[in-house]
């Protein structure tokens, strides 16, 4: 058995070599041939040239990944680059032939073979992950051999025994886009998943804000009411906080936390807004710092000639793919749309190199045999903002999510334990024409002819007005008092189709032709309620309980047809609010495990994720199970009403 294993190896190594061979020769016949003052190109040399790129790789790239390994954090991004060129200089300067001579030539010819190299293997592989996928392979068992050589076991535990569970997050993917994708054919991991009985797939619902950090303030914490938004603005210190901001992520974390997140006791965080009382932090937004000298998956990464190189050559190309598809909209006159120039066109490469660092990053905790991970890839939530949900280029950016999917689960063989695997969402979006667009002005403009001194903070369709001059939230008395036209003006503009003011009563919703008192829900006139869905109140109440909740809340009308919504923001997909996909996540997870708890909410969802490790015995349970949540009366109408509409199950 032994020899028949290792002979499989060497056979997979030869076919690697020879490949890895054949595509330098290619490389540097093109790279030569393009070459100003390169008159010609003799095979005999370049297949010399072929094993010295070879030779000199193979002692200066464990060096290199050394180095890198030690400097970590953005020293492994610009090493990344420069060990592929130096390997490739030093291997010209050596030539036999002195076919390129002189530094800047030597550079300039180093650089383009890197490139073409790039372009070349992607195209060999038609696409595919196939030589990602082997690289991740050589990480993960170099991990395993380290893990070995102190002691630990390198054999994978035997399926069913110390299993270990792998939660991914595909950020802003609403559960109807999942389940019509799925039918048409697109996804085919998930979709084999499935339709052979393996998972199953549910919706959540996401409650108010429809944002990444409440949601993950909640899934990861069970603290969602410490976020109102987005962004939001403090009275008591007179700042607006923005939650993907690393400085003020840190100060929220330090609100959420209590020691009993749901990465506890071992888990990995990766490229998450919040840690969930991880004991490993990757690319996580409230730790505000890159994969130091712990991640050698970063370094790893950075330093192959299928990383980061790759990764950057690659993203180049989805800039030009992306001004295509702006001009095609353009041309097509597709509405709504939004310009998709400027930041966005650096977020197309952004995301797709954060994609393939992340899944690097759990291929390396796989390995390493973590208990829980939980990363989230935000590659279709990025190009959806500005394409719009469910159009074309958004569905291509779900498709690579799907891949790599398949990729973990071509990875599986590797890791120190058998990962049960978790598929969800944050959130979904919205689609729409913006206010801005449908109406010739922005909400602040707006807020601005009815209030001067009132300051405007939104995230997606939802906005929250605070009037700055009084140190507390006010009132509907107060400030029909201050400001008497600013309920009546924003209720009756067309573009709005909820205001929600604390009165004498508890929280009022006011719309175009009526009101709905939220603690009893009493009406008067037509309810403004009925285009946004059945759970509506209880979001609405849950929300004005949240930390830093505006004196007035507003969202926008919803078109009762077409389900569209006018972001406050310059987005065509958005979320936030409420109205349409924006609150319809989802979650996929293994048919056979039980779901203890009615999923609405954030934090129901995580007391779910919490009983799943529990019965994994990845977990000790807690004693009891609080709703960690922020200030929330502890009596009175307001908090039984909330308790009634949201039914809670404790399992």
């Amino acid at each position: 058995m032994a020899i028949r294993t290792q002979a499989r190896w060497a056979v997979r190594r030869g076919r690697a070599v020879l490949r890895s061979a054949i595509l330098t020769f290619v490389v540097l016949t093109l790279t030569l041939w393009l070459m100003p003052g390169v008159a010609g190109t003799d095979v005999v040399d370049t297949l010399g040239l072929v094993v010295l790129v070879a030779a000199v790789g193979a002692v200066l790239r464990p060096l290199l990944l050394l180095g890198i390994t030690a400097l970590g954090g953005w020293a492994a991004m610009l090493l990344g680059v420069v060990a592929q060129v130096v390997v490739m200089v030093v291997a010209l300067r050596l030539d036999p032939g002195s076919r390129v001579s002189g530094l800047p030539s030597l550079v300039f010819a180093a650089i383009l073979a890197v490139i073409v190299a790039a372009l070349l293997d992607w195209m060999v592989d038609s696409g595919s992950d196939d030589t990602f996928v082997r690289e991740a392979r050589r990480l993960m068992r170099g991990v395993r051999r380290r893990a070995a050589g102190r002691l630990l076991t390198l054999r994978r535990p035997p399926a069913g025994t110390e299993p270990g569970l792998l939660m991914v997050q595909l950020d802003g993917v609403a559960e109807p886009v999942l389940r019509w994708a799925i039918r048409a054919g697109n996804l085919p991991v998930l979709g084999d998943w499935l339709r052979t009985g393996s998972h199953t797939a549910r919706g959540w619902h996401t409650g108010l804000p429809s944002t990444t950090p409440a949601s993950q303030a909640g899934i990861l914490h069970g603290a969602t009411r410490q976020i109102p938004g987005f962004r939001w603005y403090e009275k008591d210190t007179g700042r607006v906080m923005v939650s993907n901001r690393p400085r003020d992520a840190a100060i929220i974390e330090s609100r959420l936390s209590d020691g009993r997140g749901l990465l506890r006791d071992g888990g990995v965080s990766i490229g998450n807004a919040f840690s969930g009382d991880a004991a490993t932090n990757l690319l996580t937004v409230s730790h505000a710092a890159l994969p130091g000298r712990s991640a050698r998956g970063w370094a790893a990464f950075m330093a192959s000639p299928y990383g980061f190189t790759r990764a950057l050559v690659l993203g180049v190309a989805e800039v030009f793919t992306e001004l295509h598809q702006a001009r095609l909209q353009r041309r097509r006159n597709l509405r709504p749309r939004v310009s998709r120039s400027g930041a966005f066109l650096a977020l197309r490469p952004a995301s797709m190199l954060l994609r393939d660092v992340n899944v690097s990053l759990v291929a390396e905790q796989m390995a390493r045999g973590v208990p829980a991970i939980y990363c989230d890839l935000v590659d279709y939530d990025e190009v959806a903002h500005h394409a719009g949900p469910a159009r074309p280029e958004s569905m291509r950016q779900l498709e690579n999510l799907d891949r790599m999917l398949g990729v973990l689960e071509r990875l599986a063989p590797e890791a120190a334990r058998r990962y049960h695997l978790v598929v969800l969402s944050d959130h979904g979006q919205s689609q729409g024409p913006t206010f801005r667009q449908r109406f010739g002005e922005s909400l602040d403009e707006v807020v601005q002819r009815l209030a001067a001194d009132a300051l405007v903070v939104s995230s997606g369709n939802l906005s929250m007005i605070y009037l700055t001059r009084f140190p507390r939230r006010v009132g509907r008395a107060v400030i029909e008092h201050d400001h008497p036209q600013l309920i009546t003006g924003l209720t009756a503009h067309p573009g709005i189709g909820l205001v929600v003011v604390q009165d004498e009563d508890g929280p009022v919703a006011y719309g175009p032709g009526g009101t709905h008192r939220l603690l009893d829900g009493a009406v008067t006139g037509t309810d403004p309620l009925l285009p946004y869905g059945p759970h509506t109140r209880a979001d609405l109440l849950r929300h004005q309980s949240a930390a830093h909740v505006g004196d007035l809340v507003v969202i926008s009308s919803v078109d009762s047809g077409t389900l569209e919504v006018c972001a406050f923001e310059e987005l065509v997909g958005s979320h936030g609010g409420l109205g349409g996909w924006q609150t319809d996540a989802m979650l996929v997870h293994p048919a056979d495990w039980p779901v203890t708890h009615e999923l609405n909410g954030p934090d129901a969802v995580h007391r779910q994720l919490v009983d799943w490790l529990v019965m994994l015995g990845l977990r000790q349970p807690d004693q009891g199970t609080l709703e960690r949540s922020a200030p929330i009366p502890a009596s009175g109408p307001q908090a039984e009403e909330i308790a009634r509409l949201s039914p809670i199950r404790d399992g």
